[in-house]
């Protein structure tokens, strides 16, 4: 038997245990101990039946990671092959799940002819999620274990279910309070003796009229999906199940794999994948250093962002002093706080009870003394230099020794600010992105003297509070925004040339963006981009940029919130509805500058708004501010709405060829203000060596 498989007999029950710490992912050594357990309870006349667990938390998460991209993966047995042993053993097999079976961990559950679960445990088939779909037979096998079109809901949205719902629909056999193992065994004696069926002889469970029933979910989920090809693949694999013999139905299956494995957007999702697991790992800062204990926090602000940011907290159980001047200030903090609360409660995916003891661990106070104790202090006032060192100078005196002192700046220099402190090394960057209780990403800014124990604990704090922490260097606008600046620059130049906002707008979105950038900017506010333009025109003597978007907000459309910017809004609805007093707008700065207009085609906008990304992007990557071109991939995907099957900027570029995306740039370089367009020395160099960003 393999380390990763121990075998032992109870009263006739052979029992496999799963141990490939950290969640049992399928990796060779597993499988093949797997096998073995199997062979060797098949072989042994004193065993009844077997039973195949994992621990209480982890029965299987599927593949193991580790073992991606490298020969191992697919060495014999493959999980297809651990399947076929399990449809040869004559005697019953039972699945104890405990804490989760995902992907080939369910697989590896439904080869079984039975399976029991702990109470809460989560069953699911993610593929889907990484561009992928089940191989090895879930599209077959689990169609005849739940109804068609549940089945088709967990395959085409890779979201689990639980073991109560698992049990409704007849996946799981029973659900066993206590001990697992002793549970399952229970289970396994009383079905020694009974006749039993392999899950691939059962009928899909699938009524009514077949072909009806798929060309109704074929438009659904194409409706649903757009952009990703997985889930129409999926469908046509269920629909193989549902018509086909199961060995020609698997057929089918692993064609669809092959298929989607080499698409371009299975890569970029599993290039997301491995990105996200690559942002904490620092080169000079160990794997093993020691963190500083975070038990309470404190976030100074009350407004839309300090709320945001305290909800964080409070969601991950830590309590948090939120500081503001006013009573006013705070009480309006506090109320979109709990209406944040409420709407979800309202959604169902909150309890009651949850929400008022998350509203509990938030402690309002006007009392900036009160953040002595806290662990980590988060600055978010107005995004002011000297608001900021104020604010610094004032915590470095309140604030206990040991503590982390943060800033949210989102484009400030965080050195500046720690120099006024007397704990530089205590000083990091948060830049959480709005509405900070929503969005994923978290721009962890390390300054020149923050100590590698401080990024290490916000690091890890970013990932409690379910961020996905992206390491920056010290810069203008560090990585998104810096990168965003050159997008929205675009984009009034485009506006300069002949387009309309809701055309640029709409032939972005249509290549996949969340929103387009001047949707963007209305929800964004305005006056935060104006107030930012203001500083850059005093700041630097090069900074190129159309003053267009400065007539609007001189009229006071900030957007949104003033009902009124690029677009127009009604009052509870945020759905932006063009505006011809923009088009009047926009036409008389054109008459005023003396512009020609042209028409421009949407590939052309899609082009300057995307590799102006990719651009500037080399150019943070060549200075070091980024570490990894998949860090500033993990920027856009979790932070600005760039679509993961694009997988990031640049290796989105990677994907057109930097040849191509050089080409282009050039191309804009004798255009309009084409001296904004020199290209990145980086992207000069990969491109003549035939590189790319995520070699």
């Amino acid at each position: 038997m393999s380390e990763a498989a121990h075998y032992s007999v109870r009263d006739g029950v052979a029992v496999i245990t799963l141990n490939n710490p950290p969640v049992n992912g399928l990796g060779h050594s597993l499988r093949s101990g797997i096998v073995d357990g199997l062979k060797k309870a098949q072989a042994d006349a004193t065993v009844k039946a077997i039973v195949l667990i994992g621990s209480a938390k982890a029965f299987s998460g599927g593949a193991d990671i580790r073992e991606f991209n490298t020969p191992k993966s697919g060495l014999s047995p493959t999980l297809p092959e651990v399947n076929d042993v399990q449809d040869a053993t004559q005697k019953p097999i039972v699945a104890a799940i405990g804490g989760f079976a995902l992907g080939g961990g369910l697989e590896l559950a439904l080869g079984c002819h039975y399976r029991v679960a702990l109470p809460r445990t989560q069953l699911g088939l993610p593929e889907v999620k990484l561009g992928i779909l089940p191989g090895s037979g879930g599209t077959q096998r689990l169609p005849r274990m739940v109804p068609m079109a549940d089945a088709l809901k967990m395959m085409t949205t890779g979201n689990p279910i639980d073991a109560d719902k698992a049990k409704a629909y007849g996946l799981v056999d029973a659900v066993v309070e206590g001990d697992l193992l002793e549970g399952a065994l229970g289970f396994a004696k009383g079905i020694i003796g009974k006749p039993f069926k392999r899950v691939r002889d059962l009928k899909p469970r699938i009524d009514g009229d077949v072909k009806a029933f798929f060309e109704q979910a074929r438009a659904q989920v194409a409706k649903e999906s757009r952009g990703y090809p997985a889930p129409l693949k999926i469908v046509e694999c269920a629909q193989a199940a549902a018509t086909l013999p199961f060995d020609e139905g698997r057929k089918v299956e692993r064609a669809g794999i092959e298929y989607l494995m080499n698409t371009t957007e299975s890569k970029a999702m599993r290039h997301m994948f491995f990105a996200e697991r690559q942002t904490t790992k620092i080169p000079d800062v160990p794997e093993d250093t020691p963190t500083r204990d975070i038990g309470k926090a404190a976030v100074i602000g009350a407004g839309t962002m300090g709320g945001g940011i305290a909800m964080n907290f409070a969601n991950a159980g830590i309590p948090v002093t939120i500081v503001d001047t006013t009573q006013d200030a705070l009480d309006k903090g506090l109320a979109k706080i709990k209406a944040n609360y409420a709407a979800t409660v309202a959604k169902g995916r909150l309890s009651q009870a949850d929400m008022d003891k998350r509203m509990a661990l938030i402690h309002p106070t006007l009392n900036l003394g009160q953040v002595g104790d806290a662990d980590i202090v988060i600055e978010a006032v107005f995004e002011r230099m000297d608001v900021k060192q104020d604010m610094f100078r004032k915590l470095d005196g309140i604030v206990q020794q040991g503590a982390i002192l943060a800033t949210n700046t989102s484009t400030l220099d965080v050195d500046q600010i720690a120099a006024v402190t007397q704990r530089p090394e205590d000083v990091i960057g948060t830049h959480f992105f709005s509405p900070a209780n929503v969005m994923r990403l978290l721009e962890v800014v390390r300054a020149k003297k923050t100590a590698k124990d401080v990024l290490a604990t916000t690091l890890k704090l970013g990932k409690r509070i379910k961020k996905v922490p992206v390491v920056s260097g010290v810069g203008d606008g560090f990585i998104g925004n810096r990168m965003i600046e050159k997008y929205g620059q675009q984009s009034l130049f485009l506006l300069d040339e002949g387009c309309s906002p809701q055309q640029v707008d709409a032939a972005i979105q249509k290549w996949g963006m969340a929103m387009g950038p001047f949707t963007m900017g209305d929800m964004a506010g305005l006056d935060i981009g104006w107030e930012i333009r203001k500083r850059r025109y005093k700041e630097r003597p090069d900074f190129v940029y159309s003053k267009v978007g400065d007539r609007i907000a001189e009229l006071g459309r900030f957007g949104q919130k003033t009902g009124k910017g690029w677009y127009v809004y009604e009052a509870g609805n945020r759905k932006p509805v063009p505006d011809p007093e923009v088009d009047r707008i926009i036409d008389a700065y054109r008459k005023e500058q003396g512009l020609k207009t042209r028409s421009i085609s949407d590939d052309e906008i899609v082009e300057r708004l995307v590799y102006s990304l990719v651009n500037e992007g080399a150019k943070i990557l060549e200075e070091g501010i980024a570490l990894r071109a998949s860090d500033i991939d993990m920027v856009y995907l979790t932070g600005y709405g760039f679509p993961p099957y694009r997988g990031g900027p640049m290796f989105y570029a990677d994907t057109v060829g930097l040849g191509k995306v050089l080409d282009r740039i050039e191309t804009f370089a004798r255009g309009y203000q084409g001296q904004v367009w020199k290209p990145a020395p980086l992207l000069a160099k990969l491109a003549k060596e035939g590189r790319k960003f995520n070699d």
